[in-house]
């Protein structure tokens, strides 16, 4: 066994009910005394009792999907201009990944707050969205120096959205098993992670304010996002990163979309990884347990559904085999991922 395996470095608060009592203590403990809060309107109720607790030097409300430059320059400019020495966000991964955006240029801390099961606040990747291309990197000074998950901040997050938010999470466990940097301990949190997930996805999508599916949901999307910035991007986020720039799709439901088709691709190329997968679904293969989990939980289904539109499958298919991860367990053609595309966009069952 040799591998080379990255932990990286971050303070995780798990405190149902406390967030705003642990996001002040995270903001004492890196001494900060003048805080960007970066919410969305639609947020504001969430984030409200948290900046109470905070010294608070600007509310910054501007939060877009995909972070387009223009939206990431004018935030860069409002935390200089307040003199901000801390950042903190409460939302998605959009609010997430703004505050990444802030920090790659600026240097500032970040403490997270998430809302749903994006799972970026756990990762070092940045992304940017400039003329209908999203590019995406890593830089350490993104990665939040905390994270703070409160899981009645997500009592009140639609089904819908909980469950594309949380089969996005589990696309971070899959693409783990064989992204181009996967080691045997990406693969282990990938497996516990998918474990959680199919437990707890059902019982939020029952019950929006069961706080222990909740909890578990979260877990396992924290264990997702921890495999993912080891393993790497693998087939299934290049494919997203692509067509969610290309055609502003929702991220969570483009990810939740396209899952099913990248496993039932990859799955025979990588036995070992496969064989994980479908034990921890508690399923004879992957494919089965994936399916049987969208199922139980309705998951979105196809592309077609969110805006892209059918000639955006040929489009697609150039700047994605220009993206390819190294190392992907199926060989990846111009027909193959045609037909990948198409499945996806028309909603066939996978």
């Amino acid at each position: 066994m040799r591998f080379v395996h990255a932990t990286l470095p971050q303070r995780v608060v798990f405190a149902s009910g406390g967030s705003p009592e642990a996001v002040a203590e995270e903001v004492s403990l890196l001494g900060a005394r003048r805080v960007m809060l970066i919410a969305s309107g639609r947020a504001a109720a969430l984030a409200d009792p948290i900046a109470t607790r905070l010294p608070v030097v600007l509310r910054h409300e501007e939060v877009v999907m995909h972070v387009p430059v223009e939206v990431a320059g004018r935030a860069r400019r409002a935390a200089a201009a307040a003199e901000a020495d801390v950042v903190v966000t409460v939302g998605g991964g959009s609010a997430t990944g703004l505050g990444k955006a802030v920090a790659m240029t600026t240097g500032l801390p970040v403490i997270a707050v998430p809302t749903t099961y994006a799972g970026s606040e756990a990762t070092n990747v940045w992304g940017l969205t400039e003329g209908g291309t999203k590019t995406t990197g890593v830089d350490d000074k993104v990665l939040p120096r905390s994270i703070v998950y409160d899981a009645g901040l997500l009592t009140l997050l639609p089904a819908d959205m909980s469950v594309a938010s949380g089969l996005n999470a589990l696309a971070h466990c899959v693409d783990s098993m064989w992204g181009p940097r996967a080691d045997p301990v990406d693969r282990a949190l990938a497996g516990e992670g998918i474990r959680a997930l199919t437990a707890g996805l059902p019982v939020v999508t029952a019950d929006g304010g069961a706080i222990e599916g909740i909890e578990q949901t979260l877990y396992g999307a924290y264990l997702a996002a921890v495999a993912f910035a080891s393993a790497g991007s693998g087939l299934h986020h290049k494919i997203c990163h692509v067509l969610g720039g290309m055609f502003d799709l929702p991220h969570a439901q483009t990810h939740a979309v396209v899952l099913p088709h990248v496993l039932a691709f990859n799955a025979p190329g990588a036995p070992e990884a496969e064989r994980r997968m479908a034990a921890a679904f508690g399923a004879a293969t992957a494919v089965e347990g994936l399916a049987a989990l969208r199922a139980e939980v309705g998951a979105p289904r196809a592309l077609k559904d969110y805006g892209m539109p059918e000639e955006g499958i040929t489009k697609a298919v150039a700047p994605i085999m220009a993206a390819l991860p190294a190392g992907n367990p199926t060989s990846v053609t111009e027909e193959n991922l045609t037909a990948l595309l198409r499945a996806a966009w028309e909603g066939e069952r996978r």
